[in-house]
């Protein structure tokens, strides 16, 4: 089985004020929240800011989200980016962000995948959880 941190590839942003790269291996052992929203989608804007607040009162030590943009271009990513406070896959690794939409089977967004150490799904529905 691949392991959480495998799936969300190994350079992250780490939150949108700092522009120094984030080594994914340090989110081993934690359940991580896979982020599905763009900046285009009105749901996703309505979702966030509540994301945000939970983010917050979660314990940083065993849980963190990361951002899997849908955005079209790098200045509409960059933008929804500032609103969030955890890690995100950089916009120019489409690649990943394409194979993990179909690896989730990920249908609308917003949508929050929360993923346990060992990379097994916990839940498929953290959005509609939170």
């Amino acid at each position: 089985m691949t392991s959480a941190v495998e799936v969300v590839g190994t350079e992250l942003l780490n939150g949108s004020t700092d522009t120094t790269k984030f080594d994914s291996n340090q989110l081993k052992g934690k359940y991580i929240g896979l982020y599905f929203s763009a900046h285009w989608c009105g749901p996703c804007r309505n979702f966030t800011p509540k994301l945000a607040e939970a983010y917050k009162q979660a314990n940083s030590d065993t849980f963190d989200i990361v951002f899997v943009s849908g955005d079209t271009d790098q200045a509409s990513f960059d933008e929804y980016y500032k609103e969030m406070p955890w890690k995100a896959i950089p916009f120019a690794d489409r690649t990943l962000a394409e194979k993990l939409n179909e690896k989730y089977e990920i249908q609308g967004i917003p949508s929050l995948i929360i993923l346990k150490p060992d990379g097994s799904v916990l839940t498929a529905d953290g959005d509609g959880e939170l």
